[in-house]
């Protein structure tokens, strides 16, 4: 599936008040992007430190909430989830070409 699709199909699941444009994607994709956190913690929590089957899934499902979200944000601010990701890449491609992203050591 492209971004496009994923978005046309989201848009028609966005029930929410005109009145609350931008305002609930957007907090609903604070929300969500905590619940991919507790996941995430609960790995070290629950599972030792260890990615089982059962939490990947938990993940993937939480991501699914957050970017469908996302695509909400998109739509009420009229831009395409392919736009929101070419200007994210060409972003990062500038910061990676200048040296800025680094992480403990880029080799």
């Amino acid at each position: 599936m492209d971004f496009s699709s994923y978005q046309d199909g989201a848009r028609k699941t966005a029930l929410y008040p005109e009145a609350a444009k931008i305002i609930y994607p957007a907090l609903g994709l604070a929300g969500e992007a905590g619940e991919v956190a507790n996941q995430v913690k609960k790995i070290l929590r629950d599972n030792a430190g260890e990615l089982t089957p059962e939490r990947r899934a938990k993940i993937i499902d939480e991501l699914g909430d957050v970017l469908w979200y996302a695509a909400a944000l998109a739509t009420d601010i009229g831009i395409s989830l392919e736009e929101v990701a070419a200007e994210n890449l060409a972003k990062l491609a500038k910061r990676y070409d200048s040296g800025t992203i680094q992480g403990d050591k880029r080799e």
